[in-house]
């Protein structure tokens, strides 16, 4: 198996474990994220939309309601468990002009040019050759349209997220930070220089620092489990984890955490 292969064998692994908690309360953040994305892009009725690492439908869902019984929206994921997830959401909407497809999009074999948008919401990081995957997908979006990337910025739902890591540091030092790929455009100009080497043209990087309510501390670990780092709790031995757990609930009730902060780069491009 190559380093490629590999690398999307474990998001796949990590997400479809997590599909149990994905669309939990505490992870709400999913669908704030997804709608702030497609609110920049202006969809009208009748657009093609392509969304890409769509999850559980946060992004692809809010298109297909915008874009009307005239347009189409195509959402894809390696996570068949999200997939499934986003399906069942878009059936009790009683959507009938959006797909979810299992899938590769570095892969998907779909004409240059045939989107009015493509969209991808904190995905393009898992990708180890992030520029050939931008480029992918700009060749899909027709003159005149938009291409969407959003990514997490420097602070990734602190101190939680610290607490969380100095912990596994404690526990399994082999697996510190084996799980933040997004910290490679973490900032304004990193995303920026991606899509600029990437041959996309007339963008601009919205950089935004926001809070995420927590209704309690249990709500973090809820988060926890529900993301990309229950990859990383998957290989802990159960009394490894509680101890974890533990540790890090009696951190945020001991200082009062009741919010953390989070940082987010939204990229809009039009071709």
């Amino acid at each position: 198996m190559t380093d490629k292969q590999e690398a999307i064998a474990r998001v796949k692994t990590a997400f479809n474990t997590a599909s149990d908690y994905f669309d939990a309360p505490a992870l709400s953040f999913w669908n704030r994220f997804g709608q702030q994305t497609i609110d920049r892009l202006s969809l009208q009725a009748g657009n093609r939309i392509l969304d890409v690492c769509c999850g559980s439908g946060a992004s692809a869902i809010n298109s297909a309601l915008r874009v009307g019984s005239s347009g189409y929206v195509l959402g894809v994921d390696i996570a068949e468990s999200l997939l499934e997830l986003g399906r069942k959401k878009s059936q009790q909407q009683g959507l009938t002009n959006i797909e979810f497809r299992c899938g590769d999009f570095e892969n998907l074999g779909l004409p240059d040019e045939s989107f009015d948008a493509v969209v991808c919401v904190f995905g393009i990081f898992f990708v180890p050759d992030m520029v050939q995957a931008v480029r992918e997908l700009w060749r899909m979006v027709r003159p005149g349209g938009k291409l969407a990337i959003t990514s997490w910025g420097e602070k990734v739902f602190e101190p939680a997220n610290r607490v969380f890591w100095e912990a596994i540091a404690t526990e399994r030092p082999d697996l510190y930070k084996k799980f933040t790929p997004w910290e490679r455009i973490s900032t304004p100009s990193s995303l920026q220089a991606l899509l600029v080497e990437a041959g996309v043209t007339s963008m601009d990087v919205f950089p935004e620092e926001t809070f995420h309510q927590l209704t309690s501390p249990e709500d973090w670990w809820t988060m926890v489990m529900g993301g990309g780092t229950r990859g990383t709790i998957e290989q802990l031995e159960p009394e490894m984890r509680e101890r974890i757990r533990q540790s890090n609930l009696e951190y945020l009730r001991q200082n009062q955490v009741n919010s953390l902060a989070v940082d987010v780069l939204y990229a809009v491009a039009q071709k």
